[in-house]
């Protein structure tokens, strides 16, 4: 018992220093600060939930110590109580179909990937509301956020034509990041997931066995939302742009589940690496065809590709 309080306590002070690197306003902290989960989540998956609670605890307490109240419950909102449950279902196993006592079913990587992109989506939707709880408010909020960033109002006189572009962009940045914030969210909570996974599986204290990520499946009920808050996208206000943040994770997620088709159809070709090598550096410096990639994910839910090439091979041999 020892030991997981004392692992809790030094993940929880890990934790707590990476997300106060961002403070430095240097260009790694950018990427160390979407990897304070990883300590949380190694305690989490390698000793014990309680000692995953520990480290959440301990990192958001000395956040707030050093920096103030609302530190410590964004940390602990936003970064140490979803990371803690994501590790909670990473080992949530149950008796298998067989009956066989040492035979176990373990929490399907699919549905941790929802869980990452409905998590993500509240937690941006948790800061939207710090500035206001109407489209406007939170837009204009924003926008002010970002002109004290960039430091519009002083760069007025010398440039005006640089000020007014520059004022337009941070424009249209408040409207888009509200809607698109919860991606980065979704994808550091993932790679932060599998990052601890492989941590902790090269310690040996790994529980569960390395799951087929190619194989993932989603529930049958995600479409349906999908559908629903694409919908509600129309709607004015709050609402629509809370849709809008939940279109983009579950879009984000189906992309992964199209990565996912991409790997499981490919395996027998000759160039598969450079092809799926592609695939991801198209998406990395372009952007778009990651939708591409999430409808190939949607076809797959609706048509079983995977299933059907799988077949197809067997027949074949």
């Amino acid at each position: 018992m020892m030991q997981i309080v004392f692992v809790g306590i030094a993940a929880g002070i890990a934790a707590g220093f990476v997300f106060a690197s961002i403070a430095s306003g240097s260009a790694l902290s950018i990427p160390l600060f979407y990897l304070a989960p990883l300590p949380i989540l190694i305690a989490a998956m390698g000793w014990s939930q309680v000692s995953g609670l520990i480290a959440a605890g301990v990192a958001a307490l000395g956040l707030g110590v050093a920096f103030g109240s609302m530190l410590f419950i964004v940390f602990l909102v936003g970064v140490g109580l979803p990371a803690w449950w994501l590790g909670y279902l990473a080992l949530l196993a149950r008796p298998g179909t067989n009956g066989t006592p040492s035979h176990l079913e373990w929490y399907p990587a699919g549905r941790l990937v929802i869980w990452a992109a409905l998590l993500g989506s509240l937690v941006v939707m948790a800061v939207m509301v710090r500035f206001g709880f109407d489209a406007e408010s939170i837009q204009s909020g924003l926008q002010r956020a970002l002109e004290a960033l960039f430091q519009v109002r002083g760069a007025g006189g010398s440039a005006p034509d640089r000020t007014v572009d520059l004022g337009e962009f941070i424009a249209w940045l408040a409207v888009w990041i509200p809607r698109i914030a919860a991606i980065p969210t979704i994808l550091a909570s993932l790679i932060n997931l599998w990052l601890a996974a492989r941590i902790v599986e090269a310690s040996g204290r790994l529980k569960r066995p390395w799951p087929d990520l190619s194989a993932i499946v989603f529930p049958s009920w995600v479409p349906l939302l999908l559908a629903g808050v694409i919908a509600g996208t129309f709607a004015p206000g709050l609402l629509g742009m809370a849709c809008w943040v939940l279109t983009a994770s579950l879009l984000t997620a189906y992309m992964l589940l199209g990565f996912a088709v991409l790997h499981a159809t490919t395996r027998p070709l000759s160039g598969r690496v450079f092809m799926l090598a592609g695939s991801y550096l198209t998406v990395l410096l372009l952007g778009w065809p990651a939708l591409a990639i999430a409808i190939l994910g949607l076809l797959d839910a609706a048509l079983d590709i995977r299933g059907r090439v799988a077949r197809r091979r067997a027949n074949s041999m």
